[in-house]
């Protein structure tokens, strides 16, 4: 069975991780075959917009525990080596020139929290929770949970969350901008689709530099980043995008930017 699934359908590519028998369990073959596929998507001028999701009842549950344990005295090669393949895919997804929804089917823990905190569009069923569990089995966070989570929920609920272990509703995760937004479940993939439709309409060369400049601007200095910014809106100018988009404002019309 494949680990990871890749559905195309027009401009948006559904990544599903699909190991649902062990809660969508990252081992080595499903970090292997993510980092693929993330791969082939945002390299595929095509693709206009990413979802990733889960199959079954949970989004994803983190790292393989049973994988680890059979590693034994290798548990320090083995866990790198699979973080550093995690850790790879992430990067793509995170850097990719193209929007990337998050639909949170179920609850997540560990990496599947990480995986979760990427989204530029986080949308979370009702049934879902959130955990970071790393501490509880006596290891760190991975796949940017340490980085992304007090960016996005402040020092001492990350605290509370990574070393406590404290479990976060999908409505208090909601209250927390974790996500985006809720959607019953029987309706996430309504109200998915909606947004990926949205976004596919959207100027993606636009999206992906913004995307770059969201990133850039956790870590640089403000003098720096005004540079950045200068230099990543002289770019855009200059491209179709920008083109259509002013040319739409002026004639008072809708602007069509997926021909651009």
């Amino acid at each position: 069975m494949t680990t990871v699934l890749l559905h195309r359908d027009g401009a948006v590519a559904r990544i599903v991780l699909n190991r649902p028998e062990s809660g969508n369990a990252i081992d080595p073959a499903l970090a292997d075959r993510l980092a693929e596929v993330a791969a082939d998507v945002a390299a595929d001028p095509a693709i206009r917009c990413v979802v990733l999701t889960g199959a079954g009842r949970l989004f994803c549950a983190g790292g393989d525990v049973s994988a680890m344990a059979a590693a034994g005295d290798a548990a320090n090669a083995f866990l790198r080596a699979l973080a550093d393949t995690l850790h790879s895919a992430l990067r793509t997804l995170a850097t990719m020139p193209k929007p990337l929804i998050v639909a949170v089917n179920g609850p997540a823990a560990g990496a599947g929290l990480s995986l979760a905190l990427l989204g530029d569009v986080v949308i979370a069923a009702r049934s879902a929770h959130f955990t970071a569990a790393y501490t509880a089995i006596g290891l760190t966070p991975d796949g940017g949970m340490s980085w992304l989570l007090p960016r996005i929920v402040g020092l001492r609920r990350a605290q509370a969350m990574i070393l406590t272990n404290q479990r976060v509703s999908a409505e208090e995760a909601a209250q927390l901008d974790m996500v985006t937004c809720l959607a019953d479940d029987a309706n996430l993939d309504i109200v998915v689709a909606d947004f990926a439709a949205r976004l596919v309409a959207a100027p993606t060369a636009a999206i992906g530099a913004a995307r770059a400049l969201i990133l850039d601007g956790a870590t640089a200095t403000f003098s720096d980043h005004l540079d950045r910014e200068a230099a990543t809106i002289a770019v855009a100018g200059d491209q179709a995008e920008a083109r259509e988009g002013i040319a739409a404002l002026l004639a008072r019309r809708k602007p069509s930017f997926e021909g651009a």
